[in-house]
């Protein structure tokens, strides 16, 4: 009899060891998919307003060079969401932030000629599109 009492015993600790086991396992697991989920939600978040402020300046831009409206193609609005765009990529991947980068370097260089020259509109609009391209190969790489 005592034997028996020391076998179910035991099989009564091997379950409440495993039992553990496995509500460690899957906390650990659930924790790391809720940092995972985060990081994409805050990526993706990231994307669509960079992809908002992104078509925002490319409208700037034609309204400036085709339009020649100094209010809605103002340079001053275009700096502001050129820096948002370069601000919230840090928030995305490196490769978004290296675009969003660039795109900072063509609007430093091209900015006061757009309004009159056609290749300086032509690089803007190609920066943007870059930048619009990467956020895009981004969203798809989401898990």
């Amino acid at each position: 009899m005592d034997t028996e009492v020391n076998k179910k015993l035991y099989l009564y600790q091997v379950t409440v060891i495993l039992s553990l086991l496995f509500a460690l396992v899957g906390f650990t697991y659930n924790v790391w998919r809720m940092e995972v989920s985060e990081q994409n939600s805050n990526i993706r978040t990231a994307c669509f307003e960079m992809l908002l402020e992104l078509s925002s300046l490319e409208q700037l831009v034609y309204a400036a060079h085709y339009d020649k409206d100094v209010v809605q193609g103002s340079p001053r609005k275009g700096w502001v969401k050129v820096g948002l765009i370069k601000d919230l990529s840090v928030l995305t991947t490196a490769t978004v932030e290296a675009q969003a980068e660039a795109l900072t370097n063509i609007w430093d260089s091209h900015w006061q000629t757009m309004q009159a020259s056609r290749a300086s509109t032509d690089q803007i609009v190609a920066a943007i599109e870059s930048v619009r391209g990467e956020i895009k190969q981004v969203m798809h790489s989401l898990e």
